[in-house]
């Protein structure tokens, strides 16, 4: 009997193992990269980048139905399943104002850092039909992500994608004077600095093959702007709360992804300090991985329900 993965969400579609039979009929060319391991489970080698790479196309057709699925190599690769999970909880937070899981067009999300692989809008898009917009500062990122819509053409009219011309800014440039958005996400940058971000690489890789490696295979890809900024999480996610304050009344729900527990108490300490009506941190768990999302909001209770 399957075992399901139950530290993810109760609707995530990956809880239970990867079924390779279905998922190499989805995309054949993953079959090479499959094996039976000591525990007598398929799998694959997470440490190496095409695989990754075409696990993800293969779970992207086969459960959302996105056809031709592609990144460049430089680029991140994001685990599916944890995408997902960060979808699925901001789905139960809408809810709590209506009692029940807001569905379809009217409900407008912006993904700050969308990149090249578009993942978050998909998953959004085709698990609850919502809107979606995709912001990056990286051009070749966004055209990346255009190429995956018109494979998908059924998309183009629910997933749009807008250049942040400025990368000292989030929100402004982006959200014009009419806009209103039911929330904000954000996969921040983690790193301080591409040394650190080498030095994370290298010890993943490390957990992935149990190996000695002194090599960063970055199995997950990741540009500068994905990986690290100056700062790290911290700054950029208090940059991000700072500048939320001026579109106070255009996002119902701001929230973003935090690795480190440690930065919530300064984080929180800033919500409160500029004011913000409600914040809570919501508990993600991906196998050995801790993440949480930082929600916060500036509208009050009565005025936060969505209309279908």
């Amino acid at each position: 009997m399957a075992i399901e993965k139950s530290s993810l969400h109760t609707r995530n579609l990956h809880r239970n193992p990867y079924d390779f039979d279905q998922l190499i009929s989805c995309v054949p060319e993953l079959k090479q990269y499959v094996f039976v391991n000591a525990y007598q489970t398929a799998t694959i080698n997470f440490s190496l980048p095409k695989a990754v790479k075409l696990l993800n196309k293969a779970l992207l057709l086969h459960f959302y139905n996105v056809q031709n699925w592609d990144i460049p190599d430089a680029n991140l690769c994001p685990p599916i399943p944890g995408r997902a999970d960060y979808i699925h909880y901001i789905a139960d937070l809408l809810a709590e104002h209506n009692k029940e899981i807001p569905t379809g067009a009217s409900v407008i999300g912006l993904d700050i850092g969308v990149g090249a692989n578009l993942v978050y809008p998909l998953i959004a898009h085709q698990s609850y039909g919502w809107t979606m917009l995709g912001t990056d500062i990286n051009r070749d990122s966004l055209d990346n992500a255009r190429q995956i819509l018109q494979h998908n053409p059924n998309l183009s009219s629910s997933i749009q994608l807008k250049q942040q011309p400025d990368p000292a800014h989030i929100f402004k440039n982006i959200i014009g004077d009419k806009d209103r958005f039911t929330f904000s996400m954000c996969n921040p940058p983690f790193h301080d600095s591409e040394e650190s971000a080498i030095k994370g690489n290298i010890r993943k890789t490390k957990n992935l093959n149990k190996s000695k490696t002194q090599k960063a295979h970055l199995n997950f890809g990741g540009q500068q702007s994905e990986l690290w900024c100056e700062g790290g999480e911290l700054a950029f996610i208090t940059r991000m709360i700072h500048e939320s304050a001026l579109y106070s009344s255009q996002v119902l729900w701001f929230t973003c992804l935090v690795s480190k527990k440690d930065n919530l108490h300064p984080l929180t300490s800033l919500l409160k300090k500029i004011k913000a009506i409600e914040f809570k941190t919501i508990d993600m768990a991906q196998g050995q991985k801790i993440s949480r999302i930082l929600a916060w909001t500036f509208i009050p209770q009565q005025d936060r329900k969505i209309v279908m």
